[in-house]
């Protein structure tokens, strides 16, 4: 096909739910995402087989700028190279909150009760690291790769959470160590890392409160 043709179309899918179906399903699934929270403390419950695969499908369907899906999921099991990346991720954690943090930044991030010290990327039975995939030498100039790949990953914590998962959105900065341990092109920038697995029986959260919808949301 050349750029001028018209594209292959097909019927758009239609899904119809009666009113009040609709009003109960997703009442049930905001209910479901709202006790998600970022855990720290991981067992080592092994992951049912499939489930991250499947994850990952969920994920992969989330819109693209262009249909380009600039984002590639990387698995981490190997308990060596989750050593490594947690080594890596921690000498750039130790300079951000040593030099780099703004006392601004620190503040807010002080009733989380978070440092450099990094565990959870060596204890969680599986990591998934998420690349964005910019143009490459077997890959296209991606368009709106940052708001593609973020709505990528909000489908694959929502689906890791319904499966009974536990996750934590980690983002040590620079990440460049991530195309290095694991082996990723160039045309690969390392996005995220989401260690995943089962909470231990001793894993607190702090206590917060999400904003009401009635501070979220606005009619006009």
């Amino acid at each position: 096909m050349t750029s001028n043709s018209a594209p292959l179309m097909q019927p758009a899918p239609r899904y119809p739910v009666p009113a009040e179906e609709a009003r109960l399903r997703v009442r049930d699934f905001a209910d479901g995402l709202s006790v998600r929270r970022t855990v720290r403390d991981f067992s080592d419950r092994p992951i049912p087989d499939g489930v991250i695969e499947q994850a990952v499908r969920a994920a992969g369907s989330a819109p693209s700028g262009a249909n380009l899906q600039p984002w590639r999921f990387v698995v981490v099991t190997d308990p060596q190279v989750r050593r490594a990346l947690r080594t890596a991720a921690e000498t750039e954690e130790r300079e951000f909150y040593q030099r780099r943090a703004s006392r601004e930044w620190l503040d807010a991030l002080a009733p989380l009760g978070t440092d450099w010290r990094k565990p959870f990327l060596e204890t969680a039975p599986g990591l998934i690291v998420v690349f964005e995939v910019h143009k490459g030498p077997s890959s296209p100039k991606p368009y709106y790769v940052k708001e593609s790949v973020g709505i990528a990953v909000g489908f694959l914590l929502a689906a890791l959470h319904q499966a009974g998962l536990a996750t934590l959105t980690h983002t040590p900065s620079p990440m460049r160590f991530l195309n290095q341990i694991l082996q990723r092109p160039q045309e690969e920038r390392g996005y995220l890392i989401i260690p995943v697995g089962y909470p231990t029986d001793e894993a607190q959260v702090p206590v917060i409160d999400k904003k009401p919808l009635r501070e979220i949301l606005v009619w006009s």
